[in-house]
């Protein structure tokens, strides 16, 4: 038999260390960890065993079995699953074949009593064994490996660890954790029922535990049966029994189903602390059978918006587990959706790439995605309540549902909005739909919860348009001069500041036939809302100011498309707009910024004729200074740089000296 001591990978022995000096917040999730790892294994054996039946050997029934020893203080969780080869073992157990572990060890210097909640999180649940133990056994074989091709791993959690050979007869892995003097609790039967019942009552797998039963203590003198007794004790019977449930938690009926086990379920699935904001279980019947169990999370993961991480629910095949991660049944702008889909009438062996191509599918993901929107929908319209007394004096009575429902469209926004704007350009079918859950700041309000049927709701008579404007940040958003002329008018101005609101609002021209239009695009036309004295006060101011305007075309031809009077801008000098199918300043700079090449387009230079600093042009001895100054300060004002700060600073100096 071969033996080997081998060193950890780096990263795991700086979360070796992490895990036995500072997680002991909540160590029962330990438990919750390894038989979820159990049952994982258990379920990878089915799936596999699709293709190759002879894998299960003599032993069909997959199970998890907890056992302990006191006198040796160890405690044992034993699956039946696929189990690991000698190189499997070294792989999985010595390294963290994860990105997000550097991620994992920022998130352990926050608040030590929500750390051990992370450890499944980050795909290290293995390790949470140290949480509780000094030092961990593992005894492995994988199915279709000889038994004398066993494998025994054992570490004590420092820098590094052993690997043997050994002969197992039965396939699958049990882990054997030596208990440390402070976690001896958890060699008692009634403790590790209770912690099982909380964390793992849903695992379709039956959880064994060796039966117990009460044993009177032994005659202190065997010929007086009045003269007492030893102590008694709880005594193993060599009998078996399942401790869990064993059915999958989706199959059962939801008026069985406590909002509790709902939690602690997507807990388990998510590696999740908080509780889920809300969720949707339903069995889908018709030309696609299936069963859907969909969470909406309360806080967004460390990884969001990294597009190309899998993501999506796990999937089921008439309860067989195929995969996790089946991003096919959801789309992308839904990828914080949590839970589990189990298809009737999907193929046990179905691929990824079938996947793809499944008009099942098609029909799972529709009907998923057009469940998340409902849910969402329910949300938002129980976000707010007003419930004011009416004119009898009585005020209305909120059900307990839609009053535990309040705000948390609002939450799920913050985490999740910016996410939630892809799918308009990527889910056509769904995009009105879409467009009614979007919700913005705007002039009259900075909190995020304007949405585009309460500004329709409160538009001028006259008004023919919602108007918008994007920017970096609300502050940005909030100041620019191209909003001068609506602020005037008191015309409300939609404010959206996330990256993706100019790519998305491509793919959304109108809100319920309304159009869209974005104030920094195009000349400005109120329409209706401006009245003929100040369109021919316009007019007039355009027409004597002809010969200036055409001195500042020819002095900015390299920076400015085309310069013109304005009637947008109240008090500031300048700003800056481009052509209606152009792309927004803003678009562009965020192209550069992202490495992508962004097509080279000039903006139009718009005036206020009536400003001091406009009216100084004419005439003056340094109007090419101040031409090329108002350019970078309009450029300045809506969030850009100069092309070239050291000139405009030194133009901006040369008019002060």
């Amino acid at each position: 038999m071969s033996k080997q001591t081998l060193s950890f990978q780096a990263e795991v022995a700086q979360l070796l260390h992490l895990v036995t000096h500072s997680l002991y917040s909540n160590q029962e999730i330990f438990l919750r960890e390894l038989i979820s790892n159990a049952s994982d294994a258990c379920d990878k054996l089915r799936f596999e065993a699709l293709d190759k039946p002879a894998l299960y050997q003599d032993a069909p029934n997959l199970e998890v079995r907890v056992t302990f020893d006191k006198a040796a203080k160890t405690l044992t969780i034993t699956d039946n699953g696929i189990g690991m080869s000698q190189q499997e073992a070294i792989d999985h157990l010595g390294t963290i074949a994860k990105s997000g572990t550097k991620d994992f060890m920022g998130k352990l210097s926050g608040d030590q009593k929500q750390d051990a909640q992370l450890i499944g999180q980050f795909g290290v649940g293995f390790y949470s064994g140290f949480i509780v133990a000094d030092k961990i056994t593992v005894e492995s074989r994988r199915a279709g490996l000889k038994a004398d091709e066993g494998v025994r791993w054992i570490s004590g959690g420092t820098g590094d660890f052993e690997v043997e050979t050994i002969t197992r007869a039965q396939r699958g892995t049990s882990i054997i954790l030596h208990l440390r003097d402070d976690a001896e609790e958890y060699l008692n039967a009634w403790k590790l029922k209770q912690v099982i019942a909380k964390y793992s009552d849903h695992i379709s797998l039956p959880i064994l535990m060796e039966k117990e039963e009460w044993k009177d203590g032994e005659l202190i003198n065997p010929n007086d049966e009045n003269g007492g007794r030893q102590p008694g004790g709880m005594v193993k019977t060599g009998e078996w029994e399942t401790i869990n449930k064993a059915s999958a938690l989706w199959t059962r009926p939801k008026k069985d189903i406590t909002d509790e086990q709902y939690a602690e379920f997507y807990k388990t699935i998510s590696h999740d602390h908080e509780a889920p904001l809300t969720w949707a279980h339903n069995r889908v019947e018709g030309n696609t059978e299936y069963t859907q169990l969909l969470y909406i999370p309360a806080k967004a993961p460390f990884d969001l918006w990294n597009r190309d991480k899998k993501a999506g629910v796990k999937l089921y095949v008439k309860r067989v587990f195929i995969m996790d991660d089946a991003e096919a049944l959801m789309p992308t702008y839904l990828r914080f959706v949590k839970g589990v889909i189990d298809s009737a009438d999907l193929p046990l062996n179905v691929s990824r790439e079938l996947l793809q191509e499944s008009r099942d599918v098609r029909a799972i993901r529709e009907g998923s995605t057009k469940r998340v929107l409902s849910m969402l929908e329910d949300l938002a319209k129980h976000d707010r309540h007003d419930t004011a007394a009416g004119a009898d004096g009585v005020t209305d009575v909120v059900d307990a549902d839609d009053k535990a429902k309040e705000g948390k469209y609002t939450a799920f926004y913050a985490e999740f909005g910016a996410v939630l704007k892809e799918g308009l350009g990527e889910d056509f079918g769904n995009r009105e739909r879409l467009a009614k859950l979007l919700r913005f700041a705007s002039t009259t309000s900075d909190a995020v919860t304007v949405g585009f049927a309460d500004y329709k709701a409160r538009m001028k008579e006259g008004q023919e348009a919602i108007y918008y404007i994007t920017a970096d940040t609300l502050a940005a958003a909030k100041n620019s001069p191209q909003l001068e002329v609506f602020k005037k008018k008191g015309i409300e101005v939609l404010l959206m500041t996330d990256r993706v609101d100019e790519w998305a609002l491509n793919y959304l021209h109108e809100f319920d036939g309304t159009p869209l239009q974005s104030v920094a695009k195009g000349a400005v036309d109120l329409g209706k809302l401006q009245d003929e004295a100040e369109k021919k006060a316009a007019e007039e101011a355009a027409e004597a100011f002809k010969p200036v305007l055409a001195k500042l075309k020819e002095a900015l031809k390299d920076k400015a498309e085309d310069v013109r009077v304005t009637t947008r801008l109240v008090d500031s000098p300048a700003c800056l707009v481009v052509q209606d199918d152009g792309m927004s300043t803003q678009l562009a700079r965020m192209l550069k910024q992202a490495g992508q090449q962004a097509p080279e387009t000039k903006p139009v230079l718009e005036v206020n004729a009536e400003h001091a600093l406009v009216k100084k042009l004419d005439g003056s001895v340094h109007f090419h200074d101040l031409a090329h100054i108002l350019f970078d300060q309009a450029l300045l004002a809506e969030g850009g740089l100069p092309e070239d700060p050291a000139a405009y600073v030194k133009r901006v100096n040369a008019l002060l000296a």
